[in-house]
């Protein structure tokens, strides 16, 4: 499926994930960048799961639209960036951020597999 509807769900979806973001991660930005993240990815891994069937506007909504906005890397890459001053804080950071949230998604999708069999 292309065209007006898609991008219409996405941009809808997008919205709504941005706004979501913007208000788990306004209190504590640092450590709240690593958990939306984390989270959204998990997310994403039950999306697909489920997603199978749905009608075709479903993944761009809530897996492009919705947790593409929730899980937007470009703030985990400026959280890398700011503490440098502090290696010991931002190497970690680099690295256990994409390790956790793979772990995530594989994680949530191979429980909802088993959950959706059941």
């Amino acid at each position: 499926m292309s065209g007006q509807p898609v991008l219409a769900a996405v941009a809808l979806g997008g919205g709504i994930g941005g706004v979501a973001r913007y208000a788990l991660t306004s209190g504590t930005p640092l450590l709240s960048t690593f958990a939306v993240n984390v989270l959204g990815c998990a997310l994403i891994g039950v999306l697909v799961v489920l997603a199978d069937d749905a009608h075709p506007l479903v993944r761009p909504f809530l897996g492009v639209g919705v947790l593409g906005g929730f899980t937007t890397f470009s703030a985990y890459a400026a959280d890398v960036l700011s503490p440098l001053e502090h290696p010991v804080i931002a190497v970690p950071r680099l690295v256990l951020t994409p390790v956790a949230c793979l772990a995530a998604t594989a994680v949530a999708a191979a429980l909802t597999r088993g959950a959706v069999r059941r």
